[in-house]
């Protein structure tokens, strides 16, 4: 799932239904979506290392790093939901994780890679770092409370994840309008 799971459930290895839906809804057979990254006809490069707008609306996950005030990397780049909203990514994650504390911390650049590389950890407590082969760009995150930026952020994920959703939906508005979610946006830097 993504990096901040609120029930703290552990990840089935064998368990390909988000890799198979969207397969499916992308027009990719199974093998294709298991295989590696999305690619698609590629408009006009907008800025070195962002992906098309097609790309950046249309891909199921954002892998995003907190870069450390030494300018480096954290440890942490685990495939999150996203969505692409006035020009940034936009997802919502538990405050105690470490995208969002690292923001509030000051250290709100961060840099970010779009599209399906696979889980991040593997079953095996290893990491997979094909992600690191797509572009990637560097992004200034914000901690934003905003009901209506959740709400619109809430109505992709229920086109980009409609057979997840149901379960997340619930727990995304609560923990937002008490505190124990945020929402971060990352806008890319120019």
């Amino acid at each position: 799932m993504f990096d901040d799971d609120p029930t703290n459930r552990p990840r089935d290895p064998q368990s390909l239904t988000r890799r198979r839906f969207l397969g499916a809804t992308l027009g990719l057979g199974v093998s294709a979506t298991l295989a590696g990254p999305i690619t698609t006809a590629r408009a006009a490069e907008p800025a070195p290392g962002l992906p098309s707008a097609k790309v950046l609306e249309k891909s199921p996950f954002a892998y995003i790093s907190p870069l450390k005030s030494n300018g480096k990397e954290s440890a942490c780049h685990a495939e999150l939901w996203y969505a692409w909203i006035d020009e940034a990514v936009v997802v919502t994650v538990a405050t105690d994780r470490w995208k969002a504390t690292a923001v509030a911390k000051g250290l709100d650049q961060a840099r970010i890679w779009i599209g399906d590389h696979g889980l991040w950890r593997t079953w095996y407590g290893g990491t997979n770092d094909d992600f690191r082969a797509a572009k990637n760009f560097v992004a200034r995150g914000e901690r934003v409370r905003d009901p209506e930026l959740l709400e619109r952020l809430l109505a992709i994920y229920e086109t980009k994840y409609p057979e997840e959703i149901a379960q997340w939906r619930g727990p995304m508005r609560t923990g937002n309008a008490d505190g124990s979610r945020i929402i971060l946006r990352y806008t890319p830097a120019q």
